[in-house]
């Protein structure tokens, strides 16, 4: 059973530029976990960015979801507002 997860993240614009830079290797490392079919990060306006992402099972999504908060990237973005849904199917 897939697992998706859509929604956004919204930065500040003192903090957006530490964001921007992270991003990529952000993107990278998730990409590279196991069980990760896609994973997209965008920035739609200034400091609003659209996250969609796909994992192949409840595993895998849970994996993501411990290294990513072990990562640089949950430095850089703690406490930042995001308004995600995720959906087992």
């Amino acid at each position: 059973m897939g697992v998706t997860l859509t929604g956004t993240l919204t930065c500040p614009p003192e903090r957006v530029e530490d964001l921007r830079a992270a991003l990529p290797d952000h993107i990278r490392l998730t990409r590279a976990e196991p069980g990760c079919e896609a994973f997209d990060v965008t920035e739609t306006r200034t400091g609003v960015f659209s996250v969609s992402e796909r994992f192949a099972d409840r595993a895998a999504f849970d994996a993501h979801q411990a290294r990513a908060a072990r990562s640089p990237w949950a430095e850089i973005t703690r406490g930042l507002p995001r308004d995600y849904t995720v959906v087992e199917a």
